[in-house]
């Protein structure tokens, strides 16, 4: 048979089954002998910590690791399949939401929906009024109201998401796979999501769902596996297994703190921001963030709680010089007035930025682990003008070392490292600067429970340094834990400031909305 077909075996209670899944790489085994079998019109949920074999497994999954690279068989209704391309994948009905979207900026929301599936007349054009009609119908199922007409480049980035789950649901797959879909949604958009899931199970379409979050896994779980250096630890049915027990299966040891935070006494004031504005980014006229004031302590983690935009990121983006223009307000840095005019000034003043795409713009993907460490600091390891070897690997390793980064050795390239490791070299690249003050936009977003809680505690120990540190997240329970104090951004304007010990994800909330 063709490459891409599927060829019969007997049938089975399975809409999917990968067996003996095997994947290796040069000196590194991704996958050892995992089996995942996924009923028909079931929710099966998938967690481990980065690295532990779960984007190799999707990627085999799709097409995009082609069938003669791994050892193992993929079954679609009973029949084994072999896929050389993501296109053979999505004929056998399989659909893949990943984290990172995917979309055609320049295009109109009904053009991405239907991209390559644009229906046309009896002429051969393409027929406009049905694309916006069948659009709007995808476009309610996932709770998106936007114009199928209007640009994707002027979507916020959970309306992004949304509207790649409506792209999936368009082509009406057997198998939908989403991985870390809500991971760019607020609360109720991702409740919204985790509804919309449940129902379609009633139209015959079975999910893989790729989790850290593990409130929502419980939510909406039929049953759950978790995978550990590239092989099957467990699988639960709901209700079998607790929380602490999986998180115990992904990282194979106890947790006793998920969220560890050192005891730090509040000192004076290190930053003060007064009648602070961003403009809005797509309406002319207004500001996304609007006339804000608020004061940060050292020692001090200030969260900062909010909807996808509210003008959270737009805030740091603003204070740490990534982006100045039209911005204006008044900002003072251990009592000396900055003007925030570039970048360069703010960082040589003793601010850092971990952003929220660290991939974007937090490390460059292809240098080395040693090169994204001492980026940010070179003027400590040059001398007339000229790198000293010695110095970088000696800077360089000692945060390699302190920071417990997993990789062979420093000369790793970042992208071959997992997620939470990634963001571990982008901590010590600040850390290694004379910073008083670091901002932090989602540092755990993507990241497996097990690095999460080493973040949290390298933040703490920013803290305990006397850095003032301010934290932006979505995840109220994370900033609930971690933050001495929480102000709650809404509609550009800070609406409300609760102590770490009144706070409550009610409270916080009611203040967003």
């Amino acid at each position: 048979m063709g490459w891409g077909k599927c060829m019969s075996e007997n049938s089975s209670v399975y809409v999917l089954e990968m067996r003996h899944m095997t994947r290796r790489f040069t000196g590194v085994t991704a996958l050892q002998d995992v089996c995942i079998h996924l009923k028909k019109d079931e929710v099966l949920a998938i967690c481990g910590e980065n690295g532990a074999g779960k984007s190799t497994l999707m990627k085999i999954l799709s097409g995009s690791d082609g069938w003669g690279n791994y050892e193992g068989e993929i079954l679609v209704e009973g029949k084994v399949c072999r896929f050389h391309s993501t296109r053979d994948a999505e004929a056998a009905g399989i659909e893949m939401i990943y984290q990172e979207i995917s979309l055609h900026l320049e295009l109109s929301v009904g053009e991405n929906l239907f991209l390559g599936h644009l229906p046309v007349t009896r002429l051969g054009t393409v027929d406009w009024k049905k694309v916006h009609e069948i659009s709007r119908e995808y476009l309610e199922a996932v709770g998106l109201e936007v114009d199928p007409r209007q640009k994707v480049k002027t979507l916020s980035t959970s309306q992004q998401q949304l509207l790649a789950i409506a792209r999936a649901l368009a082509r009406k797959p057997q198998v939908l796979v989403l991985d870390e879909p809500t991971s760019a949604l607020t609360q109720t958009e991702a409740d919204n999501l985790l509804r919309l899931i449940r129902n379609l199970k009633e139209k015959h379409v079975s999910c893989l769902y790729i989790s850290h979050k593990l409130d929502e896994v419980f939510a909406i779980a039929d049953r759950i596996c978790v995978l550990r250096d590239g092989r099957h630890i467990s699988t639960y049915g709901a209700g079998e297994a607790s929380p602490r027990q999986l998180i115990e299966d992904m990282v194979g040891r106890k947790m006793e703190i998920l969220y560890p935070k050192q005891e730090v006494e509040i000192g004076g004031e290190i930053l003060r921001v007064e009648d602070f504005c961003v403009p809005h980014p797509y309406r002319r006229g207004h500001n996304i963030v609007d006339h804000v004031d608020f004061v940060l302590r050292r020692g001090e983690i200030l969260g900062i709680a909010g909807l996808v935009g509210a003008g959270r990121s737009e805030l740091l983006n603003a204070l740490s010089g990534a982006e100045t223009r039209g911005v204006s307000g008044r900002v003072w840095l251990e009592g000396k007035r900055i003007d925030g005019s570039s970048l360069r000034e703010i960082k040589e003043a003793g601010i850092g930025y971990v952003t929220e795409d660290r991939k974007k713009n937090g490390f460059i993907a292809g240098a080395s682990i040693r090169e994204n460490i001492v980026v940010a600091s070179l003027d400590k390891i040059t001398d007339r003008g000229l790198i000293s070897r010695r110095s970088e690997k000696e800077y360089a390793g000692k945060y390699f070392e302190g920071l417990a980064i997993k990789a062979p050795d420093m000369e790793t390239p970042l992208f071959r490292l997992s997620g939470g490791n990634q963001q571990k070299v982008v901590l010590a690249k600040w850390m290694m600067t004379d910073r008083k003050v670091m901002f932090f936009d989602e540092p755990t977003r993507g990241i497996d429970v097990g690095a999460k809680a080493e973040i949290y505690r390298l933040m703490s120990r920013m803290a305990a340094e006397g850095l003032g540190i301010i934290m932006v997240s979505s995840e109220m329970p994370e900033l609930i834990a971690l933050c001495d104090r929480i102000l709650v951004l809404a509609r550009g304007r800070f609406t409300a400031e609760f102590s770490g010990d009144e706070a409550s994800q009610e409270k916080i909330m009611a203040a967003a909305t």
